[in-house]
């Protein structure tokens, strides 16, 4: 099919409604097909060709068109997480263990069957397409008709219209042709003309790495995906928030991204072989409860076992360790912080890991000295006075010389004591008093005395109060900035671990930041600041919503609260008055007692009025967080943040119980706290502040 040369000088039409073929381009206006490039993910046996950010795809295209393929270049992409093999054609996961996936390089597609999404052809079939593209175009030479190896044959009729005919049944000889047994499917050049979203490429400058723990089971949403898929979907919402609140550091080119990392345990726990143990033992009835059980809620009992204890704290710190080296590795430019999350079960395994982490020399003289200013008289100054008051006045001199303070006394050993030269007389005295303070402290903390060490209140330790395991918890070998705790029970665990108090003096050794963050609705979440300040109850801090202001609901309901308490105290008052005015007045003198008991009413008024308004007050106060003092635990700032429910969520708090709990992943709120936070550190602010934040 020809155009005519009158028909080369008319602009082109559109494709008319009917199924005649519209108008052709004309000849000589072949212009070469820019590909890119996309990478099959496959998820229940169903493929899906997701195409790589533009800059991936760039980079990509530029080591292919160098030829550097035939060195087997390997190519990162996604923020470094995935490796591209340019030979193999295959994508590589970095940090943790996942399927390798099929590379192409695309530049013809064809829509599928099944979701009407569009499918790219072979590299080698597509050169075949866009050869035969070229010389229609090329030569006007239209209705080209090529056949693939299993006979599906495509018919360019134009550069509009393009099908692709796939056969239905078994191709016999007696079989006309496959035209007429397939069934025709639309055929696009180039990924420009077919309907998919090529994903934004992420910053190469990273700030700062976040090491993220799972909870207990493989599942961690309510869609039963696993860590990884979870963490990458907090990681884009972080792309999301920092662009918009972060636009004027960005602009400025302050902040880049902050890369976020699963530390996956529980395969590592599961492949001991107990999974096999726990199979002899379990009953065949309700099978998928019982084998649900066996991979999901047993892991809290793992954990409280010092054998499996053991291996889950390896896990996760040697886990940990070997991701932040491979990151220092490919990342030698990274200058920034190192922090950690834990979801559920994973953030209480980091608190115990970092409660025992040991802090520098230098760390433990900065805090000695910190406590020795805060101190009356010192410390070295305390330890005579208990030496005085032992009547062991004489052998102060020597304790001064070995620059004993408060802290060293309390951890002396009968050894330390006979190295020091104290007779054994004094000696006994010495460490009487020590295991009897310290006995009185832990009892009244730990509910039982056990082998177990926590913090004391007269012992002002910087490092190992919450032993409470039979482990041996390995060092970390970096020092995390915050600790981010999402939907935790640590509270309950301590609690039930027989910890009645947190010194509020108290600080974990290598970490200075720590924020216990949880839907309100969270079965499992439960705070922290209450076993500092017992004392005192008050509200955990709300969290702002990341639009500016408070969901509207909460607003409304917060309202009518405020109307009731104001309608309840106004009828109170008149019920008042109107009794005083009863019982008081006189049968004979009703117009004196009227007027008396109008005054009484304006009195009443008069002094209701200062008792109703500063009823609102308390409520404001409750959200200004200077006043509430909650130790170290948090460098002195707020530590209990809870999450602002959704409208629907209202309606019933048990319905959206179990979704509470693993809405963590995909909360903006959550996110943009975790950002403020982290880039806080680092002197940089959001755009505008939001209402109510810290």
């Amino acid at each position: 099919l020809r155009s005519s040369p009158m028909s080369a000088q008319e602009p082109p039409r559109p494709p008319p409604a009917a199924a005649e073929p519209p108008e052709p381009e004309t000849g000589g206006r072949y212009e070469a097909v820019v590909p890119h490039w996309f990478y099959c993910k496959v998820t229940d046996t169903r493929e899906r060709w997701v195409p790589f950010s533009a800059q991936d795809s760039e980079r990509l295209e530029e080591a292919h068109a160098a030829g550097k393929e035939q060195d087997d270049v390997v190519v990162p992409t996604s923020g470094g997480r995935y490796d591209v093999h340019l030979r193999a054609r295959q994508r590589v996961a970095v940090y943790w263990q996942e399927e390798v996936s099929e590379v192409r390089r695309c530049t013809w597609f064809y829509k599928g069957d099944k979701d009407n999404k569009y499918i790219p052809y072979s590299e080698s079939f597509s050169e075949e397409l866009e050869e035969a593209y070229m010389i229609a175009v090329t030569l006007d030479e239209w209705k080209k008709k090529l056949e693939s190896p299993n006979r599906e044959v495509v018919i360019l009729h134009n550069p509009k219209l393009m099908v692709h005919y796939h056969p239905v049944a078994s191709s016999d000889d007696w079989v006309s042709t496959p035209t007429e047994q397939g069934r025709p499917r639309t055929v696009k050049r180039g990924v420009e003309n077919i309907a998919v979203e090529i994903p934004n490429g992420e910053p190469l400058q990273i700030d700062h790495l976040v090491f993220v723990v799972h909870g207990i089971g493989p599942a961690c949403d309510i869609r039963f995906r696993s860590i990884v898929q979870c963490v990458n979907d907090f990681r884009n919402v972080s792309l999301s928030m920092l662009q918009a609140h972060f636009k004027k550091a960005q602009e400025q080119q302050q902040v880049g991204r902050v890369e976020f990392l699963p530390v996956n345990w529980h395969s590592s726990l599961h492949s001991t072989g107990v999974d096999v143990d726990l199979e002899r033992i379990t009953l065949p009835s309700i099978n998928r409860l019982r084998h649900f059980i066996n991979d999901t809620i047993l892991d809290v009992f793992f954990y409280n076992s010092s054998t499996y204890c053991q291996t889950i704290v390896d896990t996760v710190a040697s886990e940990m360790n070997r991701l932040h080296r491979l990151f220092l590795q490919r990342n030698p430019q990274f200058k920034g912080g190192v922090s950690i999350a834990g979801h559920s079960l994973g953030s209480l395994i980091l608190f115990d890991l970092l409660t025992n982490q040991k802090a520098d020399p230098e760390e433990d003289e900065h805090h000695a000295q910190g406590s020795r200013t805060t101190s009356g008289t010192g410390n070295v100054e305390e330890v005579k006075e208990i030496l005085k008051k032992l009547e062991l006045s004489e052998y102060c001199e020597v304790f001064d010389k070995e620059k004993m303070d408060r802290q060293a006394l309390f951890l002396c050993t009968e050894k330390n004591l006979k190295e020091m030269g104290i007779p054994l007389g004094p000696r006994v005295k010495i460490l009487h008093y020590i295991s009897s303070k310290t006995e009185m402290k832990v009892c009244s903390l730990h509910g039982s005395c056990s082998s177990h060490h926590i913090l004391s209140h007269s012992i002002p330790l910087t490092q190992g109060p919450f032993v409470l395991l039979q482990a041996n918890y390995p060092q970390l070998n970096y020092k995390p900035t915050i600790f981010f705790a999402f939907g935790s029970p640590i509270g309950m665990f301590l609690t039930v671990r027989g910890v009645k108090r947190i010194d509020p003096n108290y600080s974990l050794p290598t970490c200075k930041g720590f924020f216990n963050i949880f839907h309100p609705f969270d079965p499992v979440a439960y705070r922290i600041e209450p076993m500092i300040i017992p004392d005192l109850e008050f509200e955990p801090m709300l969290l702002p919503h990341h639009k500016g202001r408070k969901r509207m609901h909460l607003e409304l309901k917060e309202g009518l609260t405020r109307m009731s308490v104001d309608l309840k105290n106004n009828l109170l008052g008149s019920l008042r008055v109107a009794w005083q005015s009863f019982t008081r007045a006189p049968v004979p003198a009703l117009e004196a007692a009227s007027t008396e008991a109008e005054a009484e009413a304006e009195a009443g008024t008069e002094k209701q009025q200062p008792d109703t308004k500063p009823e609102e007050p308390p409520t404001a106060v409750k959200e200004e967080t200077p006043l509430i003092n909650v130790g170290r635990l948090n460098g002195g700032n707020r530590i209990d943040y809870v999450l602002q429910e959704k409208p629907i969520e209202s309606f019933n708090e048990y319905l959206f119980a179990l979704q509470g709990h693993l809405c963590y992943w995909e909360s903006e709120d959550t996110v943009l706290l975790v950002l403020k936070e982290i880039y806080q550190t680092q002197g940089i602010t959001l755009d505008q502040p939001l209402p109510g934040s810290q």
